[in-house]
């Protein structure tokens, strides 16, 4: 089994290096940042009055979990094997990921439950201060976001924890100008809409969430990844004759592995490390395939 981990940094697009510590601390501010403003918007939502604030508080606390992910994928990448465990740690970024689902899952219920009562019955919303606690999320979503967004191109974790942030600025825009709708004109009925309709985002955030993490628990197929490319790829490889027997698996999420049988030439042992080489740098440098198990034989 030959493995090529994942380097200490990374080139953006834009040919900026970005070290992996670098990364860690861009995902630790912005955790930061999110995680105090969900205190102050669940605070402040008690204190208007305001659903729509818990709402966007929900979704923000999705992001925050999705930050704080992508932080533990950073950090346990690069936590040595041990002989019990000799894919390291990986796994715990998932059963966190699937615990955050499932208690999200339970408390947007009980938003969406909230809000179709208020709907029926509203109730009178502070939206002066409503407007002041959403635009401070508002700034923070913005905020975050670019604090990530120099690194989002070269990636792939820190590209997911960027795109939630776009939706978080997005759902903190539509809560203020829910605020001002509310102010001017008095209707109620906005605030547990806005509500229910922030829950909505957040069941289709927890959804995929728990897709993808009984996927890898699975170990199913990357979806990125098409098996049929990655034979025809690797069969156009000099001293390979034919590939089958092939096995694509997810590790965590980003760390892809593969198993796969090469039928090469009748030569010697030492002669299929080049071979070998060729096939780990095509499937990191292509398909993103960092964990290959190889076994070579003959046709004979």
């Amino acid at each position: 089994m030959r493995h090529i981990h994942s380097p200490i940094y990374y080139q953006t697009h834009h040919g900026r290096i970005i070290t992996r510590e670098t990364e860690r601390g861009r995902l630790r501010l912005a955790s930061l940042i999110t995680g105090t403003v969900f205190v102050v918007e669940v605070i402040g939502a008690f204190l208007t009055n305001s659903l729509a604030l818990l709402g966007d508080a929900g979704h923000m606390l999705t992001h925050l979990m999705a930050l704080l992910i992508s932080l533990a994928a950073s950090i346990t990448a690069s936590m040595p094997p041990t002989k019990t465990k000799t894919f390291g740690f990986y796994r715990l970024e998932i059963l966190a990921a699937l615990f955050n689902a499932a208690t999200l899952f339970l408390i947007t219920l009980w938003i969406f439950n909230k809000g179709y009562q208020r709907l029926l019955q509203p109730e009178e919303v502070k939206s002066g201060q409503m407007f002041l606690v959403a635009c401070i999320g508002l700034i923070a979503n913005i905020s975050c976001a670019l604090i990530l967004w120099e690194g989002s191109d070269g990636s792939l974790n820190i590209r997911s924890a960027f795109l939630h942030m776009l939706g978080d600025t997005f759902s903190s825009l539509c809560v203020v100008l829910g605020a001002v709708v509310i102010y001017y004109k008095n209707w109620y009925f906005i605030d547990p809409g806005l509500a229910m309709f922030l829950c909505l985002f957040i069941m289709i955030w927890v959804y995929t969430l728990t897709r993808e993490a009984v996927d890898i628990l699975l170990e199913a197929t990357p979806k990125e990844v098409d098996p049929h490319k990655v034979i025809e790829a690797l069969v156009q490889l000099d001293g390979i004759k034919d590939v089958h027997d092939i096995h694509l698996w997810v590790i965590t999420s980003g760390m892809y592995a593969i198993s796969a049988h090469i039928v090469v030439e009748d030569i010697m042992v030492s002669r299929t490390l080049p071979i070998l080489d060729r096939i780990n740098h095509l499937l990191r440098d292509k398909f993103n395939i960092s964990h290959t198990v190889v076994q070579f034989e003959t046709e004979a």
